[in-house]
């Protein structure tokens, strides 16, 4: 299970997904498989959450990797390349952004 905590060292993705409620299960598919198959044997990857909303309008995801260098080196890959190109065909768009916690309530 991923764990926010602030005293967290490593490196923070959440990436938000933009589609229709008519690819919304194929994007989730996607990334679900994406993840089973290949990212989560990644080195430095440290877990993640898919959260889809109740419009299927928007995914988000939420991932822990052990350094910024992990996930960089993840997303360079040939298969990962080929993967988000057939991701991107099921959204307007995504975006990863890196953040560092700050505060847990």
């Amino acid at each position: 299970m991923t764990e926010i905590a602030t005293d967290f060292a490593g490196q923070t993705v959440i990436t938000t997904f933009e589609m229709s409620p008519a690819t919304a299960h194929d994007l989730m598919e996607a990334l679900q498989v994406a993840y089973d198959q290949f990212i989560r044997h990644q080195p430095g990857f440290l877990g993640a959450g898919l959260h889809m909303n109740d419009a299927m309008t928007r995914v988000c995801n939420y991932s822990k990797w052990r350094r910024r260098e992990d996930y960089q080196a993840m997303l360079r890959t040939p298969e990962m390349r080929d993967r988000n190109r057939v991701i991107a065909s099921y959204c307007r768009g995504f975006e990863p952004v890196m953040y560092e916690v700050v505060g847990v309530y």
